[in-house]
């Protein structure tokens, strides 16, 4: 169907149209003031996410802004707060709402849950697009419960956030609470522990005497090294003394054997010209010989003694080197055992620290906890408390006047085409072109019925209007 036909056929049948359209129209309009009026009020809250946390001092991320305006919707419309509105108004004791809960449940359920559902039903919650104020609606017939209304679930949506807020912090708060009593009672075992091991090992402060004592060992050792070198030295000398003492460095030097040896020499030599000159029996001769005789005796006594010096030194060396390893070996054992006692005393230190620090931070935690559950701060303000409303907010006559003058318009038009479906006709030459197939000769105007006249039609109009058989058939 073209549109020049659609037009033709709505021509046709613009009564039908019009009924259409018309009754469309006066129902929505009758039904509009038959309905009771409704009043909406409507408040305002908004919710402050850039602020820090007074008591964290967290600042809620940018991204996480719709997330929780989407909670905070949700909360609104939650039945704890429902529930909680219930309460704060003393609903369940209106005589009006009982007998409505009774003759629709007969008695079965909870009548807060049920007066909270109802409730709910009227309530319209709706965040704005680029801000965090939430907009909170209550309908009703009557603008003064609507007003009401809307406050009440606004207070008592600020008094859950509030709850939701304090109630973890409680449980928290107990719970850091009972960890912080185990974690002093650790503490107080760990310095006992400590306190006992230091009292048990005469600890008095920190282990500083295990440096005094590994420098004591450091020496020990050193005098050690230095005493081996001297005995080693003893010792050789006092196997050469064995060998050959007068080749020992000792006697050499020695001055009084220097001083023997020199005395010999000279009597030696005394003798060897008294005997050239006097003879072997002569008296001074004798007497030289006695006196070389008692310079020798004289010098292998200085050499024993001095040969007998070296042992004794040699001895003496060996015992200091004992001595002085026996020192070294328990002045290791003292560093060793001071290290252990360092070592355990630095375990239970860190005992203790670490006890310490747990309890620090699980009592920081309890005071913080402490602080939160007993805030009545919210980030939620009111932004306008709702008024009772001057105007009804439905029905709207102007509104549904103009969705029923559409309504209307789009059923006349279904209403046509379906007329014409059902009542198929002949209304233009381009349309019975198309039916038969022929070419039309000719179209007579309708004339006015006030000039019409009873004539016959004559042979072309009869076969125009299909009385006559056309030729051929």
């Amino acid at each position: 169907m073209t549109f020049s036909q659609f037009l033709s056929v709505l021509r046709a049948r613009w009564v039908s149209a019009l009924v259409v359209f018309l009754l469309t129209v006066t129902v929505a309009v009758a039904v509009s003031l038959i309905l009771p009026k409704q009043y909406t009020a409507v408040a305002a809250v908004v919710a402050d996410v850039r602020s820090p946390d007074p008591i964290q001092g967290m600042v809620l991320n940018a991204t996480a802004t719709p997330a929780y305006m989407a909670t905070q919707v949700d909360i609104l419309q939650s039945d704890r707060v429902a529930q909680r509105v219930v309460r704060e108004l003393k609903l369940t004791l209106d005589p009006v709402l009982r007998q409505q809960w009774q003759d629709e449940t007969e008695g079965r359920g909870d009548l807060t849950v049920w007066i909270a559902e109802l409730l709910q039903k009227n309530l319209d919650v709706r965040p704005s697009r680029e801000s965090n104020v939430i907009s909170v609606g209550y309908k009703s017939p009557d603008p003064k419960f609507s007003a009401t209304m809307a406050n009440a679930f606004v207070q008592a949506y600020m008094d859950t956030g509030v709850e939701l807020r304090v109630d973890p912090a409680r449980q928290y708060s107990s719970l850091f609470d009972q960890r912080g009593k185990q974690l002093r009672e650790e503490l107080e075992k760990a310095q006992k522990k400590l306190s006992a091991y230091q009292q048990e090992k005469g600890i008095v402060g920190n282990i500083e005497q295990l440096d005094v004592e590994t420098a004591r060992l450091n020496e020990l050792s050193t005098q050690l090294v230095a005493l081996q070198a001297i005995s080693a030295e003893s010792t050789s000398r006092q196997g050469q003394a064995g060998k050959s003492l007068d080749q020992l460095s000792d006697v050499i030097n020695n001055p009084l054997v220097s001083s023997l040896k020199a005395d010999l020499a000279r009597q030696e030599t005394t003798l060897q010209q008294l005997n050239a000159r006097l003879g072997d029996a002569h008296p001074q001769v004798v007497e030289a010989k006695a006196a070389i005789a008692e310079l020798r005796a004289r010098l292998r006594s200085e050499m024993s003694r001095v040969g007998k010096s070296v042992g004794l030194n040699a001895d003496i060396n060996r015992q200091r080197e004992n001595e002085v390893r026996a020192m070294l070996n328990a002045q290791r054992e003292r560093v060793l055992s001071l290290k252990g006692q360092r070592d355990e005393l630095s375990v239970l230190q860190r005992d203790v620290e670490n006890a310490q620090r747990a309890y620090d931070a699980v009592h920081a935690r309890l005071a913080q906890t402490s602080i939160e559950s007993q805030t009545q701060l919210t980030n939620v303000s009111v932004l306008s408390q709702a008024s009772e409303p001057t105007r009804h907010s439905s029905p709207r006559l102007k509104l549904n006047a103009a969705l029923a003058a559409v309504a209307g318009t789009l059923l006349a038009l279904a209403t046509v085409l379906l007329r014409e479906l059902i009542d198929r006709r002949v209304r233009s030459p381009e349309q019975l072109t198309q039916l038969l197939d022929q070419p039309v000769i000719g179209v007579m105007l309708r004339p006015h019925r006030s000039l019409l006249a009873p004539q016959q039609p004559n042979l072309l109009q009869r076969r125009l209007w299909g009385q006559l058989p056309r030729p051929g058939r």
